[in-house]
C-alpha cells in the first residue's frame, strides 16, 4: 500500500498546508510547473518526490525531471504529464500514447482545476489536482491524496483553501 501527495502548479511557492496535508503520505508526485529546483529539493526533502516538468519550467528542472513519467505504484499503470488534456479533450500525443496502451490512471496539471474524471472509454482514471501555488487564473488552491492499494486506487481526499489565505508561505 502505498499513501500519494499529489499536487501541481505551484509556481515556486508552498504553502505550509501543504507539508501538514502530505504529513503521512509515503510519496509525493508533482504533476509540473514547480517553478524552481529549490521548490523540487524543499518536497524531496521532506518525502520522496517524482515529478515531471511543466511549461513555465527552465531548463534546470528540464534536466531534473522528464516531460512524461509512467512507472507502476503497486499493481497501477500510471502516467503523469502536465498538459494532458482530459477525457474526451486529450492532447494529440496523449491520445497516441493512450492508444497504444492507456495507463490505468492519468495525471497531468496545467488547467489550475481539480478533476477527478473516470474515462470510460480508455477505462482511465484521470486527476488533475488543481494547483497548489499563489500564481493563475485560480481563487482556490488545491492538492489532493489518495491510497494505491495493489490495483486499486481509493480513499482520495482534497485539500482545499482560498489564495487569498496564502499567507503561511515557503518559497522555494
Amino acid at each position: 500500500m502505498k499513501r500519494i501527495g499529489l499536487l501541481s502548479d505551484t509556481h515556486g511557492m508552498l504553502s505550509s498546508r501543504i507539508f501538514t496535508f502530505f504529513e503521512q503520505v509515503d510519496e509525493i508526485w508533482h504533476a509540473g510547473d514547480i517553478g524552481n529546483a529549490e521548490t523540487a529539493d524543499r518536497l524531496s526533502a521532506f518525502k520522496p518526490l517524482r515529478a515531471v516538468y511543466g511549461n513555465i519550467d527552465d531548463h534546470i528542472l528540464r534536466s531534473m525531471f522528464p516531460i512524461d513519467e509512467r512507472f507502476y505504484c503497486e499493481e497501477v499503470d500510471v502516467l503523469m504529464t502536465h498538459i494532458g488534456g482530459y477525457p474526451g479533450k486529450y492532447e494529440a500525443r496523449i491520445r497516441n500514447l493512450f492508444q497504444i496502451k492507456a495507463p490505468q490512471l492519468f495525471i497531468s496539471g496545467h488547467s489550475h482545476i481539480l478533476k477527478v474524471i473516470h474515462d470510460p472509454k480508455y477505462r482511465v482514471l484521470h486527476i488533475n489536482p488543481g494547483a497548489a501555488g499563489n500564481k493563475g487564473i485560480h481563487q482556490v488552491c488545491t492538492a489532493v491524496r489518495f491510497v494505491i492499494d495493489r490495483k486499486d486506487i481509493k480513499d482520495l481526499e482534497v485539500l482545499e483553501f482560498e489564495r487569498s489565505a496564502f499567507q503561511e508561505m515557503i518559497i522555494g
